[in-house]
């Protein structure tokens, strides 16, 4: 109907008229399912609550299944889990739990790419469309699912793979049939394997060292910082309290390494530049 729900009373106004919609509906078809094979004497009448009752089990039914259905629509569109959510009136979070595993369509970059002289080995390399893979060894599902929600939310090009300790991350890395990711983010205090021994191992690594490392990590201790740096970490990032600030800090990271840093070579090609 075209009702801009950006202040109170528009929502007030969209939720009357939803329930007025509602309301007519269910006695409408209340009445006509009622009707059905019914004599004249038993036939229902609109004051039949049971009836109606029924009724909104099966528009209830009607409605998840719709927003499935739009939600997948929106989300082919382009749109994310932040916005499904706002626009259902749930969180992020709760929007994920709702509509789990959805296909995610990738927007264009958020700023332009260059434009490289016709014929040029760059001009080539541009000619595809550049996807960029994260690979995040992450075991909290909390902080897991914000970092994702923050990556995609930027709308670049990219897959997202999770892994919950450094022996799953090392079978990942060293599986042929794995893509190779462009960058790692790594939490430190994980089961198995530990963010420490991992990243000691990924350096140590002819064929993985050259994969950026960026550490995503509760701590803050002088130790922690000093020996991943000594471990070789690309990078060292303390995770923010305040949720505001801890999603911009992976946007952060997802900015400088996949769009601002040229990235290593890949299978002996030149460098690219995000």
């Amino acid at each position: 109907m075209g009702a801009d729900l950006t202040n109170s009373a528009d929502h007030d106004e969209m939720t009357t008229l939803a329930q007025r919609a509602v309301t007519e509906l269910t006695h409408h078809l209340a009445v006509r399912s009622g009707t059905a094979g019914a004599t004249a004497d038993l036939a229902p009448t609109r004051n039949d609550p049971l009836g109606r009752l029924r009724v909104l089990a099966y528009l209830n039914r009607a409605v998840a299944h719709c927003a499935h259905l739009e939600a997948e629509a929106a989300a082919r569109a382009g749109a994310t889990y932040p916005q499904l959510g706002d626009a259902w009136g749930i969180s992020r979070q709760g929007a994920r739990r709702r509509w789990p595993g959805l296909v995610f369509t990738a927007r264009p970059a958020t700023r332009p790419l260059p434009t490289p002289k016709p014929g040029s080995p760059t001009m080539n390399a541009f000619a595809t469309d550049l996807s960029y893979g994260v690979l995040l060894v992450e075991d909290d599902p909390a902080d897991a699912m914000l970092i994702e929600d923050a990556l995609v939310e930027r709308g670049m090009a990219r897959t997202i793979n999770q892994v919950t300790d450094g022996i799953a991350a090392l079978e990942y890395l060293r599986d042929p049939a794995r893509p190779r990711p462009d960058l790692i983010v790594l939490d430190l205090n994980m089961p198995r394997m530990n963010g420490r021994e991992l990243l000691a191992v990924l350096k140590n690594d002819a064929s993985l060292g050259s994969i950026p490392v960026v550490v995503l990590t509760t701590s803050a201790a002088p130790d922690d910082v000093q020996d991943a740096y000594r471990k070789h970490a690309n990078a060292y990032v303390a995770k923010p309290v305040n949720l505001d600030e801890f999603i911009a800090a992976v946007q952060g990271i997802d900015n400088f390494f996949l769009e601002t840093a040229t990235q290593p070579p890949r299978d002996g090609t030149e460098p690219s530049r995000s």
